[in-house]
């Protein structure tokens, strides 16, 4: 059986990650996407167990206690956690995961799966990232902490395996969707057994 393995996407907030994903989740059926869970409220239109698991905090801390997540955090003020076991028995069962996450979760993650593959989406300008966050409905004071954090997170690309810039969503989900597809084909990631 051919190998699973983990993409992890990550980029600062205003870049398009969760329209680039959703679109790369609607062409590649065989990739599965783990929900994360979260203590912030729902925002409209977002649907418990699909854009995320929206638990209580003392939910939250249980689950910590309990070993249940691969990482987690607090981000912005509320908790994010990547839940272990569907990534784990996705993997395992030679299914490819793909996980949105922050620099920081993709790091932790990094160190207990060293073979995932990473890939950091890019804005296409200072400007334009500056420019999508003030249109967002958010206060001023959350855009700022949002702009802010991406200056932080921009510095952590070079970590990455691959860097995307999302000037074109055409060409940003190709582009991932090539990285996916070269990814599957490393000989360390195929059963090359009884070819010989």
């Amino acid at each position: 059986m051919p190998k699973g393995a983990l993409v992890i996407i990550s980029a600062p907030s205003g870049t398009g990650k969760s329209t680039v994903l959703r679109r790369i989740l609607q062409c590649r059926k065989d990739l599965r996407y783990s929900v994360s869970c979260t203590t912030r409220a729902p925002r409209p239109g977002e649907k418990h167990g699909r854009s995320y698991f929206f638990l209580g905090p003392e939910e939250f801390k249980r689950r910590i206690q309990r070993h249940e997540f691969l990482e987690w955090a607090m981000v912005h003020g509320n908790y994010y956690g990547t839940p272990r076991r569907f990534i784990e028995e996705s993997v395992q069962s030679g299914r490819w995961v793909l996980l949105d996450i922050d620099v920081k979760g993709a790091a932790s993650v990094r160190r207990k799966i060293p073979d995932a593959v990473t890939v950091f989406l890019l804005p296409p300008s200072w400007e334009e990232l500056k420019h999508r966050l003030a249109v967002r409905r958010e206060d001023a004071r959350s855009a700022a902490v949002r702009l802010a954090n991406a200056r932080a997170e921009l510095l952590a690309a070079k970590d990455y395996d691959y860097v995307v810039v999302n000037d074109d969503l055409d060409a940003a989900v190709a582009q991932i969707e090539s990285i996916v597809t070269a990814e599957s084909l490393k000989t360390s990631r195929r059963e090359l057994s009884g070819l010989s």
